[in-house]
């Protein structure tokens, strides 16, 4: 569905992803896992159409999609949840949804999302008044999914949807993620948490340095000696 071919960023002069190639196979989940400035949000906004490569292709369902602004990656089918929840905080619930509705794409299913989004995060259908900056930080980020469901993506990809969250709320925001995954969407899981999101993952990779280092299933990374000794202290 999505392939990234020896993909380089910079910023400046500096280097941010160096020859990153990647597969992402349809109604799969792929971990991308790595260390706080590995390079991993800088992956997603590149291929969210956020930063320009200055080599490589980005195939998406066949299209090179690369450099394209972000706006028609969105209408696409490229969906993003980003790092941060990024709600408008003075906007409310009902309000903020419909920002996620304005893609050519979703405007005629709007309705239709909608009801998924209160269905799935009953919260939100009770409180559609509330200004989304008075939210919980699970509250948002329940929001944050919410919004980019509302836009019919086909492939969605989750910038650390675990930063900042309280445990139990972590439990919840994987739970819904391995919801929509059954439910047919494609995700990709940007996260810090290595051990929960190789649980997860059909196919994971390792981004060290902004190179890929070690790929394969979820679970034979979360066995390999090298990523429980660098990431999961064992």
């Amino acid at each position: 569905m999505l392939k990234v071919e020896n993909l380089d960023v910079f910023y400046g002069d500096a280097q941010a992803l160096d020859s990153v190639s990647l597969d992402i196979a349809e109604k799969s989940i792929v971990a991308i896992v790595g260390a706080n400035g590995a390079g991993k949000t800088s992956l997603i906004r590149t291929i969210a159409g956020m930063h320009r490569p200055a080599r490589g292709r980005i195939i998406y369902k066949g299209e090179n999609i690369a450099g394209w602004p972000s706006h028609k990656v969105c209408d696409l089918g490229i969906g993003q949840v980003a790092e941060g929840r990024q709600v408008f905080p003075s906007l409310s619930i009902a309000e903020n949804l419909s920002m996620g509705a304005m893609l050519p794409r979703a405007r005629d299913l709007r309705a239709r999302n909608l009801d998924r989004v209160y269905a799935m995060f009953p919260l939100l259908a009770e409180r559609q008044a509330q200004a989304a900056g008075t939210l919980s930080g699970g509250e948002q980020q329940m929001l944050a999914i919410g919004r980019c469901l509302m836009g019919a993506p086909d492939l969605v990809m989750f910038d650390e949807p675990s930063l900042g969250l309280a445990p139990a709320i972590v439990q919840q925001v994987l739970k819904t993620v391995r919801e929509l995954n059954r439910e047919g969407l494609t995700c990709v899981l940007v996260e810090q948490n290595v051990a929960v999101s190789l649980k997860l993952a059909s196919q994971a990779y390792v981004l060290e340095n902004g190179r890929i280092t070690l790929s394969g299933t979820g679970e034979a990374l979360l066995g390999d000696d090298r990523v429980r000794q660098a990431y999961l202290g064992m």
